[in-house]
């Protein structure tokens, strides 16, 4: 921290590393508390938002939704202490990660069979079509998991 005294949006941002407007974001949804204004209308935060920045964009980061790190974030300025919770999401997220890394693994399989097969048929078409598509839709092979990621909530 560059000071004890307190900083406007702009100062924070640039010592945390976000612009005004994500602060302005993680004020609207609670990640940082509602800060005094100034005469002239402008925030001023506390020396500590700069860690509790740091701490937000770490668990963002890290898979943590904004509406599960809100309600961390109010357990915790209550007075609470939200550990066993905290480390039963991040369990959580990383079981979905290793989902995600077996279902990208059968998908990487998948794909280079179907790659293996287009080299075979495009070898012996002689410059014909090869149907490469078609011979696709026909394989027997299940299509792979969808690999898109869990809207967080």
């Amino acid at each position: 921290m560059e000071s004890l005294k307190p900083l406007r949006s702009a100062e924070l941002a640039r010592i945390a590393g976000v612009s005004t407007d994500t602060l302005r974001y993680y004020e609207r949804n609670r990640l940082l508390p509602p800060v005094p204004r100034a005469s002239n209308g402008y925030r001023c935060y506390p020396p500590q938002a700069v860690e509790r920045v740091a701490l937000i964009r770490r668990a963002l980061g890290l898979g943590f939704s904004v509406a599960e790190l809100a309600r961390i974030l109010k357990a915790r300025d209550a007075g609470a202490a939200p550990c066993k919770t905290v480390r039963a999401l991040a369990a959580e997220k990383l079981r979905q990660v290793e989902q995600q890394m077996r279902d990208l693994k059968r998908f990487r399989s998948e794909l280079r069979a179907v790659v293996r097969d287009w080299d075979q048929r495009l070898s012996g078409s002689d410059g014909r079509p090869a149907r490469l598509l078609e011979a696709m839709a026909a394989s027997p092979r299940r299509p792979a998991a969808r690999l898109r990621p869990k809207k967080r909530a």
